[in-house]
């Protein structure tokens, strides 16, 4: 899952990124408002973690502007404003959910696929296609009972196609949710990804459509 972190505060930003990677987030970080709504733009986040105080333009600002342009991406407030008023004005705003500095990482992480989760309109922590079933938080992955070992570019992939079966999604769609900004993509990364996949579960878990793209069937059994 790939998420932006909007955060002026070096020390703690380089936290948020390096703990989010930890726990097998793609994490992208920006420390201004002005970088945050370029980011933004693009819509190739699935989350967002928005700090309040930040420079060139406010985190309220920033989500005022998400809201209006009628991006639904979920965004969790970082706020050290701990009091009713300011947790007020920023779900009115259009937050999803807060937290107050400090905080723990993997409570962090925890309401981030909550709300994913909440987004993706299901309520279950696990995500089941057919007899395939993955769980974001403990990162176990089965297929009719028993558990595969995934490598996390493999798990992530497998994530994002669970989040949209059925759909076909292109190479650089898929691309968007596994790196990152300045990570090198390989030519072949994703035929590799995708022959481990095939190997590990089985070839039709996912099939390609050629000069389309690629797609996970629904009926998977």
């Amino acid at each position: 899952m790939r998420v932006l972190v909007v955060e002026d505060d070096a020390l703690l930003g380089d936290a948020i990124q390096a703990g989010l990677k930890q726990k097998g987030f793609v994490a992208d970080w920006v420390r201004d408002g002005a970088a945050a709504d370029l980011a933004l733009e693009t819509g190739t986040h699935a989350a967002v973690v928005l700090d309040i105080g930040l420079p060139r333009r406010s985190g309220l600002e920033v989500l005022a502007r998400l809201r209006g342009r009628k991006d639904p991406v979920p965004v969790l407030i970082l706020t050290a404003r701990d009091t009713v008023e300011d947790r007020i004005a920023g779900l009115d705003a259009g937050a999803d959910d807060y937290l107050v500095k400090p905080f723990d990482l993997g409570e962090l992480a925890a309401r981030l696929r909550a709300l994913t989760r909440r987004a993706g309109g299901s309520a279950a922590a696990a995500i089941a296609v057919g007899a395939l079933s993955l769980d974001p938080a403990t990162h176990e992955v089965t297929w009719r009972g028993e558990a595969m070992a995934l490598s996390r570019k493999e798990f992530s992939l497998l994530h994002a196609f669970m989040l949209n079966p059925g759909k076909v999604m292109t190479r650089g769609e898929l691309e968007d949710k596994l790196y990152g900004w300045g990570e090198e993509i390989e030519s072949n990364a994703m035929e590799v990804h995708l022959h481990h996949l095939r190997k590990k579960i089985f070839p039709g878990v996912v099939r390609t459509l050629r000069g389309v793209g690629y797609v996970m069937p629904r009926d998977l059994a």
